[in-house]
């Protein structure tokens, strides 16, 4: 009896434990279910990051077998994996078809000055969609699409910012003398003088950024722009001496890029720790092919700027565990950045705000088992380097459909057979080389009109009461692009010959619009108004930091002969100035009426009873009514 008793009660006692079981599970699984719901109606946070001049083989991942990356490493083993992803050739064009989805050339940015980076004001971008959606957006690091009004990234979706202006630091547009370390930056416009190391201070200000939104919980849309591993090639020494077999020069960009590693580690560590990992979608990639030492290159040809596909085959990593997007996962179709905005609205659930977009979604690849509503096989893209001020058919272009490259429109290559693009088989495949030929013309013959636009720099407006203008804007004259190159002054010798050269007169313009008539201040200025020097003074070069390469302000500035200044608006000259040994800038104040102008302000060196007019590198413009 005791033994019956024992075992139905042991009988009762599995059963109810067996029932308690069911239950948790149940309750688990609806748990979860309710979860999911939640998931799917909550909008996911986006983090986007992209580095600038590191190449497909700058990774440990990709094979390089020198830089260390052990976090992008592990990232791209628990993401979707694009192994046939392209970019423009160079940074401000890729940027531009990031933040559009539409061909770099159509909206006005093929080169990185000639105000040819500075995207058409009537562009919309994928932040302006993450802000009317109710996202917070956040840009952080190299903008690089303009730094005035309307081209600034406050007036293209962002909330808040902090960046540098240009190109890359040290660049015309850049504060004075910032050089990586302890520099100055933008923070919604307003100068901050920042602690630390250019890449760490712009993961250091997203994460507070993330911080701040996860406490609000608000969705985020962090866009990371690093200036990073772009020249000149500086690093904290603690990374450059993970690399002592190598030259300076190679250590120091093989130490940038893992410093970018570590931050992105960093990063990854900060989204666990506020417990929004799982519904954060994290991006890496880069906006062209490597300048670094060409030790690894995955067997590609070319680097930055080159219509190989060294200059414009990048790695692109999508990690996302909420969505399913945290195995190593390969998507071989041919893709490009013109796809991401397209991508990241589907995935987001949000709607495109214009039809006209030139990528499409790729989210139906993303499980790495191909997508049969489309034939990616047929689908053509097209990347190419113009770098003049106005672009030039076939120059440095590279049509794509699959694995089929035809380059410049000369020279055709099969990548799947010929990875290093060695052997033009243009003439044993006529049939496909007149079709991606005949596909550029088409291309080429649509976008054509576009290219008369000018991107004017608003004078006047509300937005901007005070413009600050440099000479990495002028167009109709080579600028000088950064803070070395104005620091030494302009050249006035003639290669190979001793006498002088005959003068030489300033063609170049800044293209403006005023947005309200009246009078306006201008002020010329040979240095920027922070370096607190005088027109006619020169400076020494600064010292290089922790033994590392040389900034471009490691330069001693050069004290030019300066005579006069002149303020010439549309071709004419309107007054002229004497400069004297007291003045940092030379000021004018003059009419103008709403609309177009073009302005050209110089100074007048002589040299040997001999003037020669070299353009204002600063001018400043407000109006006169508020000074």
């Amino acid at each position: 009896m005791v033994a019956e008793r024992t075992s139905k009660s042991s009988e009762r006692g599995e059963a109810q434990l067996l029932k308690m079981n069911s239950k948790i599970i149940l309750i688990f699984f609806l748990f979860s279910f309710l979860l999911k719901i939640h998931a799917e109606k909550s909008y996911p946070n986006v983090v986007f990051i992209i580095t600038d001049d590191q190449g497909y083989g700058d990774l440990g991942f990709t094979g390089n077998p020198i830089i260390q990356t052990p976090h992008l490493d592990k990232l791209a083993k628990e993401s979707v994996w694009l192994t046939d992803f392209h970019v423009a050739p160079s940074c401000s064009p890729t940027r531009s078809s990031l933040l559009t989805g539409r061909w770099t050339n159509r909206t006005g940015v093929w080169h990185t000055f000639f105000a040819r980076a500075m995207m058409y004001e009537d562009e919309v971008t994928l932040a302006d969609h993450f802000q009317e959606a109710g996202y917070s957006t956040g840009m952080f690091g190299k903008w690089h699409l303009g730094d005035h009004y309307p081209y600034r990234p406050q007036d293209r979706g962002f909330d808040e910012v902090y960046c540098i202006k240009g190109g890359a630091i040290g660049v015309t547009s850049d504060y004075w003398d910032n050089d990586y370390f302890d520099d100055h930056y933008y923070h919604n416009e307003k100068v901050v003088k920042a602690s630390g190391y250019c890449t760490d201070v712009f993961f250091e200000e997203s994460s507070r950024f993330i911080r701040k939104q996860v406490d609000a919980k608000k969705p985020f849309f962090a866009y990371i722009s690093t200036n990073a591993p772009h020249k000149p090639w500086i690093c904290p020494p603690k990374y450059s001496a993970l690399y002592p077999k190598h030259s300076k020069a190679a250590a120091a960009f093989y130490g940038m890029v893992t410093n970018i590693d570590a931050n992105i580690g960093k990063l990854r560590e900060i989204l666990k720790e506020l417990k929004v990992e799982h519904n954060t979608l994290l991006i890496f990639t880069t906006d062209n092919g490597s300048v670094g030492p060409k030790k690894f290159n995955a067997g590609m040809r070319g680097g930055k700027i080159s219509p190989y596909e060294g200059g414009h085959r990048v790695p692109f990593a999508m990690h996302w565990p909420a969505a399913g997007y945290n195995k190593h996962t390969v998507v071989n179709e041919l893709t490009h950045m013109v796809d991401v905005l397209p991508t990241l609205l589907e995935l987001c659930r949000l709607p495109i705000a214009r039809e006209s977009l030139d990528g499409r979604s790729i989210v139906n690849l993303l499980d790495g088992k191909g997508d049969n509503s489309f034939d990616w096989e047929k689908r053509i893209v097209v990347s190419d380097s113009q770098r003049i001020q106005v672009p030039k058919k076939w120059k440095d272009s590279a049509v794509m459909q699959g694995k089929w490259r035809l380059v410049k429109g000369t020279e055709l290559y099969h990548v799947g057979n010929d990875p290093a693009q060695k052997n033009n088989i243009a003439k044993q495949h006529p049939e496909q080389f007149s079709k991606m030929r005949q596909w550029y013309e088409n291309w080429w013959t649509e976008l054509k009109p576009t290219f008369i636009r000018t991107s004017e720099i608003y004078i006047g407006s509300d937005e901007a009461a005070e413009v600050n203008l440099t000479a990495l804007q002028w167009i109709d004259a080579p600028p000088p692009w950064n803070h070395g190159i104005i620091r030494r002054g302009p050249n006035l010798k003639q290669k190979g010959k001793k006498k002088l050269p005959n003068p030489k007169k300033f063609s170049g313009y800044w293209a403006v619009n005023v947005d309200k008539a009246g009078s306006y201040i201008f002020e010329l200025r040979r240095w920027p108004k922070e370096s607190g020097l005088k027109i006619l003074e020169g400076t020494s070069a600064n010292l290089t930091k922790f033994d590392c390469l040389p900034s471009y302000s490691a330069v001693a500035g050069t004290a030019l002969p300066i005579s006069y200044a002149t303020l010439r608006i549309n071709g004419e000259e309107i007054e002229k100035k004497s400069v004297r040994e007291s003045d940092e800038s030379i000021k004018f104040t003059h009419k103008l009426n709403k609309g177009p102008y073009k302005f050209s302000p110089f100074f007048t060196i002589h040299i040997k009873d001999m003037e020669h007019e070299i353009g204002c590198y600063y001018l400043s413009v407000k109006s006169a009514e508020l000074h």
